[in-house]
């Protein structure tokens, strides 16, 4: 029998929470989505120090999800814009908004609501692409990939 694995389960959401799960990135990646992506605006918005922003801005740039965008020559600035990968985590943004109202807010203390297109309230839901169901918890079965893990943790040794 294989060795259990010494670090911790091999995750996705791990990864992902490494990039942006830090303070500020995703706020960083809501502005750039709603069009405020200067710097200045960034600073203003999120609350974020200007040492910190710049990392942050730094990180997400390399990770493929922001990209730098020249809008002034002399002096040279740049805002930051998501790219395609930044725009697929704006359906996690309006999921953690819609929660956050839901759990945190309370009704009529929403600060902003996202309409789409079709003109009414966006009300975001996660489907399944099969068959467009709604996804809930008892509707799942988690079936581990990474070699040397059960669902319940490390095989054993």
């Amino acid at each position: 029998m294989a060795a259990a694995p010494k670090s911790s389960r091999p995750c996705s959401i791990a990864d992902a929470l490494a990039l942006v799960g830090e303070k500020y990135s995703l706020l960083v990646l809501r502005e750039a989505c709603l069009g405020n992506g200067r710097f200045d605006q960034l600073v203003r918005n999120t609350g974020a120090p200007r040492d910190v922003l710049t990392t942050r801005l730094r990180r997400l740039v390399d990770a493929g999800i922001l990209v730098r965008h020249l809008y002034s020559e002399r002096p040279q600035r740049f805002e930051y814009r998501p790219t395609q990968a930044g725009l697929e985590l704006e359906p996690v943004l309006m999921t953690l908004m819609a929660w956050g109202d839901r759990h945190l807010r309370g009704e009529g203390a929403r600060p902003m609501v996202i309409e789409h297109t079709c003109g009414h309230e966006l009300a975001p839901r996660v489907t399944c692409a099969a068959c467009g169901a709604t996804v809930r918890h008892e509707d799942l079965t988690a079936r581990p990939q990474a070699p040397g893990w059960t669902l319940r943790g490390p095989a054993a040794v």
